[in-house]
């Protein structure tokens, strides 16, 4: 039976779909370094902020791994094919970029409009968060 191949790898590689995750992992980073910050985490959090920030920053490691595992592995298809192995960590990136430029377009809080920064450019960027969602899901049959 012939293995099952991550279309995720040929949207990275071939698509240009590295741009997007590449972006939204380092929004990711951003958004968790400043979680302290977040107007969510100071009305609903109370005695559970330190938790979260201790969360956030164990996470940040991972997302400066995940980066340089993509940027390492352009260049090879089988490289690529093994970030498959982080395709929950690169939907979580997305889905919090995603959030987040919702956040500043609906609520225009300062703290979403700063971390999104050009909101003409992240108009575009939610409709490429869109294919990346869909790619990196999507193995062969």
């Amino acid at each position: 039976m012939p293995e099952k191949v991550w279309i995720g790898a040929i949207y990275l590689q071939e698509e240009g779909g590295y741009e997007i995750i590449l972006k939204s992992l380092r929004h990711y980073k951003n958004r968790l370094k400043t979680i302290g910050n977040s107007p969510e985490l100071k009305v609903a959090a109370g005695m559970f902020a330190p938790i979260l920030n201790q969360q956030a920053m164990k996470t940040v490691p991972k997302i400066n791994e995940v980066i340089q595992k993509i940027q390492n592995s352009l260049g090879d298809i089988q490289s690529v094919n093994k970030i498959s192995e982080d395709v929950s960590f690169l939907v979580n990136a997305l889905s919090c970029y995603e959030a987040d430029i919702h956040k500043a377009e609906d609520t225009e809080q300062e703290y979403f409009v700063k971390l999104v920064g050009n909101m003409e450019d992240a108009k575009i960027d939610l409709k490429n968060i869109k294919i990346a969602l869909k790619r990196i899901k999507q193995y062969s049959e």
